[in-house]
Order: structure tokens, then C-alpha cells, then sequence
């Protein structure tokens, strides 16, 4: 899998929004009109039944419990959907390659990859009726892009292995059991996995050397392993340590046996990032797609991506236990942050594969 995480139907409040019109041209061709209205959810979701269908980007079934949202838009509002699983970058090179012949309404993508498509004029602006229960960090000024759920980067530990599971990076460095990030040069997840390690230890965004130091040294003390920490490595029991996203970490655990494994956010410093929704400026279903958005972000909505593990972006958000149960506790999360200046870590992740190479994976042994 490339992926890697809702009305209000009371509200008699209007919208505006910026939506894209359809129309066929007798020759076959789509012809796109833009008209700014100001619309009800109600006008959306009549609009949004008309239609009658929403086709994603990567937000598969099995990818924080989408199914659970895709189920509900049937049954709810007898939508049909479809998806086609693809990466961040993927889905962005689709919508530009496609244009005005989109066979995509609504994407997924990781939150560095919001603001790309809304330079690059990919995205059909839409806020929600949620709009101020959304962090500033977690949105665009104008709706081009929204995040809907986060990931923290998290231990999970391998209980048969490690006797006293770690609950900091303080702990971790003075283990003596072996510790797997992943492909830094690769994967998102390393990536941030090594920006966590950098908090914990003065750096930021902007100095992410002394992260490096941590997995440096690790690696010259013989216990740093840059492979896959895969749910069959885990199973397998290859695996002591791994710093993975703390829905990743849940899921596995879950999958394999939840009294084997200790998940915990690191109580020094974690960080926090997020996949936000994109709706396809040449979207053919619009309205169905910001339909699918407000969902996403209702109680119902948010319920669903925590089922799926994915912590839901809005805070305050009424969740049954059920869906609770699934999430680690709150209090875990105090050292978590979101990246403050995400132009600085862009900059930060090209300079670190270098640094990586240079420091690190020269003395894994």
C-alpha cells in the first residue's frame, strides 16, 4: 500500500464557496464554469445526491478505517465512491496531468503536500462548517486544504525482547536493545522520526543536527537498524524498538497482540503532523466532495479516522468509546508539536539525506 490519518445538518448557516460547474459540450468535451455562491450544507448535499458519486486518492478502504466514512456517504446520502491508492505526490501529478478530464474529486495527501497543490492551482477551496474548530497549523486561509487527522511520532516496543519498554528518548539512548527507524532516505515516517529525536535534544526544524547525533551514535554503538519496521518484522519478533507514527504503531499491535507490545508517545518531545483532504479544481462531483470534507470532520466523520487509529484533528470532537478505545490517552501528547515553519523543514529534509549518509549510515553495523 503506497499510504501510509460530518454534517452539521442543523446549521442554516451559509457557506461560500468557490464551486466548479459541469457541463457537456455536444462534441463530448467537459466545459468547467466557476461560480462564486454562497451555499447551505443543505443546498450541497442536494447537489451532492444529484451527483451521485465521489472518486478519491489515496484514502483506500483499509487506510484509517476510510471505509467507515465511504459507508456512511452510501448510506446516508446514497453516494457511490471508488478509489485509487496512490502516494501524496502521485495524487498532486494527477490532478495537474488530468485537468479538465479529472477522473479524481478529492485526495488525500500528507500536510507538506497541501500547499504544493494549492500553488500549483490544483484545488477547489472549501472550509466547512467546522472551520474554527480547525488549528491555524492544520489549514489553509482560504479552505485549499484541510487536515482532517494527525500522527505523532511513537515507540512501539516489542515486550518479549525489551524488559523495560522506553518512555523518552533519554531512555532509549541509554537501552541496550537495538532501535529501527527505517529508510531516512526514503520514508516520511524516518524522516520525522529523526526531527522527534532533534526536539528532544535542542534541535528544531531548522537544526536538525543534533537528531542526527542521537541516531549517530546509536548507530556506532551497534544498535541502530535502518530497515523496514513492518508488521511482519514486528510479528516476527526482529524487532526491539521501532519509531513509527502512533497510528501505525496501534495498528500493528492490535493486528499481532496487544499484550505483547508497548506503544507510548516519547515524553520529552514527539512531533506532529497531518493528512489533509484536497478537492480537484476540475472535480466532476464538487459537491459530493465537499460533502465528503464536512464528513470527515463531523463527530461521525472523525469517529471513523479514529477507529482507524488516526488521532482526528479537531479536539474538542465528541467520540463514543468504542472509537476511544482505539487512541492513545491525551495526556501522552503534551510534548507533541506540530512543525512551526514547514518551508525551514522542506529546506531541513534535503540537507538531511546527506547528513544521514554522511553521519549515520557509515557506522551501522
Amino acid at each position: 500500500m503506497k499510504r501510509k490519518s460530518l454534517l452539521k445538518m442543523a446549521t442554516a448557516g451559509l457557506l461560500s464557496v468557490s464551486l466548479l460547474a459541469a457541463c457537456s459540450s455536444n462534441d463530448g468535451e467537459s466545459k468547467k464554469t466557476v461560480s462564486n455562491k454562497n451555499l447551505s450544507i443543505e443546498e450541497i448535499t442536494k447537489n451532492a445526491k444529484a451527483e451521485g458519486e465521489v472518486n478519491s486518492v489515496g484514502m483506500p478502504d483499509s487506510w484509517a478505517n476510510w471505509v467507515g466514512t465511504w459507508n456512511d456517504l452510501k448510506t446516508k446520502y446514497s453516494i457511490k465512491h471508488s478509489d485509487t491508492d496512490m502516494s501524496s505526490a502521485e495524487e498532486l501529478a494527477k490532478f495537474e496531468s488530468e485537468k479538465n478530464n479529472a477522473t479524481a474529486d478529492i485526495g488525500d495527501v500528507g500536510i507538506a503536500f497541501g500547499p504544493l497543490a494549492k500553488e500549483k492551482g490544483l484545488t477547489l477551496p472549501y472550509k466547512t462548517s467546522y472551520w474554527d474548530e480547525i488549528p491555524d497549523w492544520a489549514k489553509d486561509d482560504e479552505g485549499n486544504w484541510i487536515v482532517g487527522y494527525t500522527g505523532s511520532i511513537a515507540f512501539i516496543t516489542d515486550k518479549h525482547n525489551v524488559k523495560n519498554p522506553p518512555k523518552s528518548w533519554a531512555d532509549l539512548k541509554n537501552g541496550n536493545y537495538k532501535v529501527t527507524i527505517g529508510d531516512v532516505l526514503k520514508a516520511n515516517q524516518a524522516q520525522f522520526g529523526v526531527l522527534a529525536a532533534s526536539l528532544a535534544n535542542g534541535g528544531d526544524e531548522k537544526n536538525i543536527q543534533p537528531g542526527v547525533d542521537f541516531y549517530a551514535n546509536l548507530a556506532k554503538q551497534g544498535r541502530l537498524r535502518t530497515t523496514d519496521p513492518s508488521l511482519s518484522a514486528l510479528e516476527k519478533g526482529e524487532v526491539d524498538v521501532a519509531i513509527v507514527w502512533d497510528f501505525n504503531a496501534l495498528g500493528y499491535r492490535d493486528q499481532i497482540d496487544k499484550n505483547r507490545f508497548d506503544v507510548v508517545i516519547p515524553q520529552d518531545a514527539s512531533v506532529t503532523s497531518g493528512y489533509a483532504t484536497i478537492i480537484n479544481k476540475n472535480a466532476k462531483h464538487p459537491n459530493a466532495a465537499m460533502l465528503a470534507r464536512e464528513y470527515i470532520l463531523s463527530d461521525e466523520g472523525q469517529a471513523n479516522l479514529a477507529r482507524g487509529y488516526a488521532r482526528p484533528i479537531r479536539e474538542n470532537v465528541n467520540l463514543p468509546e468504542d472509537a476511544k478505545a482505539k487512541l492513545l490517552p491525551s495526556d501522552m501528547y503534551k510534548n507533541a508539536h506540530p512543525v512551526s515553519d514547514m518551508k525551514a523543514w522542506e529546506e531541513t529534509t534535503q540537507k538531511l539525506l546527506q547528513l544521514w549518509q554522511e553521519q549515520v549510515l557509515i557506522n551501522v553495523k
